[in-house]
């Protein structure tokens, strides 16, 4: 199937909203487009929304780790949006919410705001 995504950056906030398949084909594309954007907003925030992926490998643990070295090194934070369950529980499995915390797009525009400030 393959890999789409969307970017959009708004108030120091930036959404990657993957569709499709991560594997190691994939990946090395969205890893280049992500961090292109990184450096050009230089966002507080990088949300990664997972809520269309139907499929991932390790690569997406890779990606998520890659990211948040990246955001790292400018003082910004990772997130995991709307991962579905299959995908929820490999990140929690593999330890990497440790790193970026799994969040709702959903949720009240507060509590994401306390996460970013608490999450380091």
């Amino acid at each position: 199937m393959g890999l789409k995504i969307k970017m959009n950056e708004r108030l120091g906030r930036l959404y990657a909203f993957l569709d499709g398949e991560i594997d190691h084909h994939s990946v090395a594309a969205l890893r280049t487009d992500i961090d292109l954007n990184v450096t050009l907003y230089k966002p507080k925030s990088l949300f990664l929304d997972f809520s269309a992926v139907t499929f991932m490998d390790s690569s997406g643990i890779g990606l998520v780790m890659g990211r948040y070295k990246k955001m790292n090194e400018i003082k910004g934070r990772v997130f995991i949006q709307n991962p579905p369950n299959h995908i929820k529980r490999v990140m929690l499995l593999s330890g990497v919410n440790k790193l970026a915390k799994i969040v709702n797009a959903d949720m009240i525009a507060g509590e994401v705001e306390t996460l970013e400030k608490s999450s380091k």
